[in-house]
């Protein structure tokens, strides 16, 4: 299997704009993503996909390769399946523009998901950590995951998932880290695809693939990361490099 990374990476965000071009310790958050994704020695091929000439410039005036969208687009994996379109590719793992911490040991699981699935039973892949403190569970900006008895996700949503009407029957709320490994061809359908009500209402993509019947595989994982939302969240970021 030919395995490749792709970052999306948007310049204007609405809570933190320019962030990616932001410093962490001596490069851009942009720069510090890549070459951590890159260091993993886990693809054959990392790229930045970007709408930002910025970006485009930050990444390839340092020796790395990025592609320019042609398109606008509303979420990281129509962005991606754009740039993917015409590539020789058989999985295409989506690592986040704002976690310059790439965890090597969450990505390997990912992949080793499509290693073990020969019928090709699995569309895509992601991460999901268990979470326990009661605001993380009701704040509407973490996205919440179940799944069956195999780790299929089931639903995904911003609200807390399942309702806590019975508190004492052992539930899991499992957090959804947005890093996913696509087949290719679930990918182009994303892509091809028109919005439904459910995803255009939680404003969740990942929901179009379940409302379309595609089979997501969660991968549990111990690592929160640090998501760069925020100059909080930068500064935190920064703590942690040194």
């Amino acid at each position: 299997m030919k395995i490749i990374s792709m970052i999306p990476a948007r310049y204007s965000a609405s809570r933190f704009p320019g962030k990616l071009m932001q410093d962490l310790n001596g490069k851009t958050v942009i720069l510090r993503t890549y070459e951590a994704t890159k260091a993993t020695n886990l693809f054959d091929d990392v790229f930045v996909v970007t709408d930002s000439e910025i970006i485009f410039n930050e990444i390839t005036s340092h020796g790395g390769k990025a592609i320019m969208s042609i398109k606008e687009h509303e979420c990281g994996s129509d962005r991606i399946a754009e740039a993917v379109e015409n590539l020789d590719v058989d999985i295409v793992v989506n690592v986040q523009g704002d976690e310059p911490f790439t965890e090597v040991a969450s990505l390997k699981k990912l992949i080793e998901v499509f290693k073990d699935d020969a019928d090709k039973q699995i569309d895509l892949a992601s991460l999901m950590v268990h979470i326990t403190e009661e605001e993380e569970i009701k704040n509407p900006n973490t996205v919440k995951v179940i799944v069956d008895q195999n780790n299929f996700a089931l639903y995904f949503s911003r609200s807390p998932i399942p309702f806590p009407r019975a508190t004492d029957v052992g539930v899991k709320y499992f957090k959804h880290k947005g890093v996913y490994a696509f087949r290719k061809e679930a990918l182009l359908d994303f892509y091809r695809l028109p919005m439904l009500p459910l995803e255009a209402s939680e404003k969740i993509e990942c929901i179009r693939y379940l409302e379309y019947g595609k089979r997501i595989k969660m991968v549990e994982t111990n690592v929160q990361g640090v998501e760069i939302d925020t100059p909080e969240d930068l500064e935190k970021a920064k703590k942690l490099w040194k």
